[in-house]
């Protein structure tokens, strides 16, 4: 209020100079009446102030009241969370003194209900009875103390396994195809060992909780049918003994094309040369056996030279009136002959022969860049995980197989055709021979 007076001078002197001059009486006159009228204003705020002194007084005394309530309500919920934490500790100690044993029996039963859970996750009497793994889940993890019924229900599902393990029943189960489809059909469940559809073998996926028709499957499922159709008292039928580990290990079990895939580029050339060797091997061979039916055929009718085997064309080559004078001529004639048939017989060994020795070469690269491979993945990530290191060592040794199994067949195969097209050139050599020997005692051709 003070330092609103002591401005108001200041507040006139603005306004005087921005109005209309006033004389000093004005002035004076102006700034009485404006200090009566804040004297009167004050005086009616304090005439208020004290009006209401008595309504804040009551005011302050009824919450002084409301705290001391809730002060006292709090005084007592204590004492009594304390009485109860106290009744609860006796309680728990009457509880253990009063079960004993018990305790003791029912972590046994939380204790076996979880090995039992570890036993049966991947049962294929899951497809068929799915509630009893959430029912032994809830045993093993329970914290308290299990019930009657609890403790019954236990001993049923045991009783319930060990009934449905004995016997081989069809049912209806969805089964998830290889596909991805997932069609209810006819199981054959043969106890907890093995489950079969129409055509395939199944197996059980404890993630997805569903009986699974891997892609590959084992021999012997037309068994399945015999046994399905037959009204024998015993009949015979497969089962896995490893209830499905088997059948696991054959999906993840690589096939020939995933082997040739290991072998990465190196492995597809080996492939690749392989199958041009067999394929010029087992030409030459057909074509070897051509000849040699038809020099079989010329040998039966020496007198009749044909051009269509090599025999009949060393024989043109003497003339039907040979000059026996003429010795030496006629050999060197029937030599030059022989040469000239050679090259065709031989055709094709020295490629062969060739590509049994590169195969073995390439098989070497392949395990080279392989090693290589492996030790690139141990340099950045170490041998923590062989995973990384398996492409490398799968190259490095698939390559090497695969060059020994092309090599070998290739030297066989080698061998049979220099036997056959070296015993063609013999039995020319013989035949000529036989023929200048006849002419020099002078006998006639014999077929």
């Amino acid at each position: 209020m003070i330092r609103r007076i002591a401005l108001l001078p200041l507040f006139l002197v603005v306004g005087l100079s921005q109005a209309a001059p006033l004389s000093p009486d004005q002035l004076l006159e102006r700034i009485r009446s404006d200090r009566a009228s804040e004297a009167r204003a004050m005086q009616q705020r304090e005439e208020e102030f004290v009006s209401r002194r008595g309504e804040q007084a009551q005011l302050l005394a009824r919450a002084r009241a409301v705290l001391n309530e809730q002060k006292a309500e709090a005084e007592r919920l204590k004492a009594e969370f304390d009485r109860q934490e106290t009744e609860l500790a006796a309680q728990e100690q009457l509880l253990a003194q009063r079960s004993g044993h018990l305790g003791e029996l029912f972590g046994v039963v939380r204790q076996s209900a979880g090995d039992v859970l570890g036993q049966w996750r991947d049962s294929q009497l899951n497809a068929q009875y799915p509630q009893r793994i959430a029912q032994l889940r809830s045993l093993a993890e329970s914290r308290g103390l299990p019930s009657a019924d609890d403790l019954d229900g236990y001993w049923m599902l045991l009783l319930e396994d060990l009934a449905a393990s004995g016997r081989v029943e069809r049912i209806s189960l969805p089964v998830v195809q290889p596909d991805g489809q997932r069609i209810e059909q006819q199981v054959l469940r043969v106890g907890s060992f093995s489950a079969f559809n129409e055509d395939a073998a199944l197996r059980y996926d404890a993630d997805a909780g569903v009986l699974l028709a891997p892609p590959r499957q084992p021999s012997g499922l037309g068994l399945i049918d015999d046994y399905l159709s037959s009204t024998d008292s015993l009949a015979a039928l497969p089962i896995d003994p490893t209830r499905g580990t088997l059948l696991a290990q054959l999906q993840r079990q690589p096939s020939l094309l995933d082997r040739l895939r290991q072998g990465g580029l190196v492995g597809w050339v080996i492939v690749a040369l392989g199958v041009f060797g067999l394929l010029l091997a087992a030409w030459r061979l057909f074509w070897l056996q051509r000849v040699a039916s038809g020099v079989r055929a010329q040998i039966r009718e020496l007198d009749n030279p044909r051009d269509d085997n090599p025999l009949g064309r060393v024989i043109g080559v003497l003339g039907p009136n040979p000059q026996l004078s003429d010795l030496e001529t006629l050999e060197l004639k029937l030599d030059e002959a022989i040469l000239q048939e050679t090259p065709p017989l031989e055709r094709g060994q020295g490629l062969l022969k060739l590509l049994a020795a590169v195969a073995p070469l390439l098989g070497l690269l392949g395990t080279v860049t392989g090693m290589i491979v492996t030790f690139q993945a141990i340099t950045q990530s170490g041998t923590g995980d062989s995973r990384l290191m398996a492409d490398g060592i799968s190259q490095a040794l698939v390559t090497t197989v695969e060059g020994l199994v092309v090599a070998i067949p290739l030297l066989f195969l080698h061998s049979l055709l220099a036997s056959r097209s070296k015993g063609l050139i013999q039995l020319l050599e013989q035949q000529s021979a036989g023929l200048i020997a006849l002419h020099l005692s002078g006998n006639p051709r014999r077929g």
